[in-house]
């Protein structure tokens, strides 16, 4: 049990935005971008959004120490326009 709760407390969170093939973006929240990723651009159960906007691109990550932290700042970046969203990643 202690094991378990060290490797929580130690996981790394994600909030991120993909550039799909269509130009558009979606921003999402994760413990494993890789495997996310993946997911987006690969299983036909993934979400919807993506799945027909496929391939899709990372283009902006940011790292946290909460799940709760990343799922905040995912809600904070979906309230911005398109523009300032891309104002992020440069």
């Amino acid at each position: 049990m202690y094991f378990l709760q060290r490797k929580l407390h130690n996981m790394t969170y994600f909030t991120y935005i993909l550039r799909c093939s269509d130009d558009s973006l979606y921003t999402g929240s994760t413990n494993d971008l890789e495997k996310r990723l993946h997911k987006h651009n690969n299983l036909k159960s993934w979400a919807h959004y993506t799945k027909i906007r496929r391939p899709v691109e990372l283009i902006y990550q940011e790292q946290f120490t909460t799940m709760s932290e990343a799922r905040k700042r995912e809600y904070t970046i979906k309230q911005l326009s398109r523009s300032q969203k891309l104002a992020l990643i440069v």
